[in-house]
């Protein structure tokens, strides 16, 4: 089968966001296909583009056997819902003429990854001129984000973004999602006219896994062996809701067991770091590297993971499925019903978003019980084996491309044989 994959980020190493995309690439390569991707240069999470690669100009490349057109994009130094909006834009533009050209290459179906939205137009188009039907896969909601976050305020355009996003996804063929509360909203938007499934981030866990021993990032940080980490490691954005974990370590940190360790990137990290400039108990690291992800991930006695109430459902974080992996109990803000309080209940505690003082509390009541620590990190673990190891994962999604082909192949069929009566 051959495949064209178009989204916006794809990494040259599988790092970071748009890992979901290369790992799905390469697997499916794996596994006989053919597979083409179109996409921008890595850019993110730091919002600049990497050192090798331009912004202004189309790069072909071939990574793992896999044929790799990267179109120019403009990264704003200043991500605001208007230059976000611009910066999406920019990349649909640049690509929307390649994918119309793989026509010639004669691809067997057009998966798209949202976000951005802005890139449903292209998909449909180059799938239509292809005559293959289009996958619509859903990791954001961006345009429910942006208005339920503030980041776009305006009522008219909310009624005509959201009209213009019913009308592209109804036209996809199929159309998946992360988790079973975006597939329901998924669903709703598209009244049925187009089926949905359920295609989750997945996690190697065989590379993701409890280790026997300390983490050697304790060593690195020079943590005591008797100290509770408490961890997070991803993206530092607007949705993450991360004041709630500076407020938690400012109350704590008059007693000397807990330390927390943020890693990662993003337009909020060098905000957040300046406003913990006086607490005592933080440790601030890049996004670390992924051969040092398990180690990482061990390092943490407890992860957090903060979201602000709006986003809960229009995100599933992607750094979850590591969590889960690594055998360690969390702690979430997340509101009773949401998807991520539905994943976490069984294996840590979840708090109400915006309630520092909650979060304190669920984390001194892990702090100070290792066996329910052990029991809840147990828990997480087999939730990650038994729902999302990566071989199941994507065995499924094949299985599900497959189908989507031969419903494709008989559709032609009915049609070409109305055609000859």
């Amino acid at each position: 089968m051959r495949i064209l994959i178009y989204g916006l980020n794809y990494p040259p190493e599988l790092v970071g966001i748009g890992k979901f995309t290369g790992e799905m690439a390469r697997w499916l390569r794996r596994r006989g296909h053919e597979v083409k991707v179109i996409c921008a240069p890595p850019y993110y999470p730091a919002w600049r583009v990497r050192g090798g690669y331009s912004a202004w100009r189309y790069r072909a490349e071939t990574l793992d056997g896999i044929d790799i057109l990267r179109c120019p994009i403009w990264v704003p130094k200043r991500v605001t819902g208007l230059t976000r909006i611009l910066h999406l834009l920019s990349f649909a533009l640049s690509s929307a003429v390649p994918m119309l050209l793989q026509r010639r290459w004669r691809p067997d179906l057009v998966f798209a990854v949202e976000p951005p939205l802005f890139g449903a137009l292209p998909a449909l188009a180059s799938a239509r001129l292809s005559g293959v039907p289009a996958w619509l896969h859903v990791q954001d909601f961006e345009t429910d984000a942006a208005f339920d976050l503030g980041l776009l305020r305006s009522g008219w355009l909310r009624k005509l973004v959201f009209a213009a996003e019913r009308a592209l996804m109804t036209r996809f063929s199929r159309i998946s999602t992360i988790s079973e509360k975006m597939l329901e909203r998924a669903l709703r938007k598209t009244r049925g006219a187009s089926p949905c499934v359920l295609f989750p981030n997945w996690v190697d866990t065989q590379r993701i896994f409890p280790l026997r021993r300390s983490s050697e990032y304790r060593r690195r940080l020079d943590i005591p062996d008797d100290s509770i980490v408490l961890s997070y490691s991803g993206s530092m954005g607007e949705k993450q809701g991360l004041e709630l974990v500076l407020e938690a370590a400012r109350k704590l940190q008059q007693d000397d067991r807990y330390v927390f360790v943020m890693a990662g990137s993003g337009s909020a990290y060098a905000r957040l770091r300046d406003q913990a400039s006086d607490i005592g108990n933080m440790r601030w690291l890049p996004l670390q590297p992924e051969d040092k992800l398990n180690e990482f991930l061990n390092l943490a006695d407890i992860h957090l993971l903060p979201q602000r109430a709006d986003a809960a459902d229009l995100v599933m974080p992607s750094k979850l499925t590591g969590m889960l992996a690594s055998g360690r109990p969390m702690v979430a803000t997340a509101r009773p019903g949401t998807q991520v309080a539905a994943v976490v209940e069984h294996a840590g505690i979840v708090v109400p978003p915006g309630d520092h003082d909650a979060l304190t509390a669920a984390i001194e009541t892990l702090g100070s019980d290792a066996p329910l620590r052990e029991r809840l990190g147990a828990a997480a673990r087999a939730y990650a084996t038994e729902l999302l190891d990566r071989q199941r994962v994507l065995a499924g999604f094949e299985a599900e491309l497959t189908e989507a082909m031969n419903e494709a192949s008989d559709a032609y069929r009915t049609s070409a044989g109305a055609a000859t009566r």
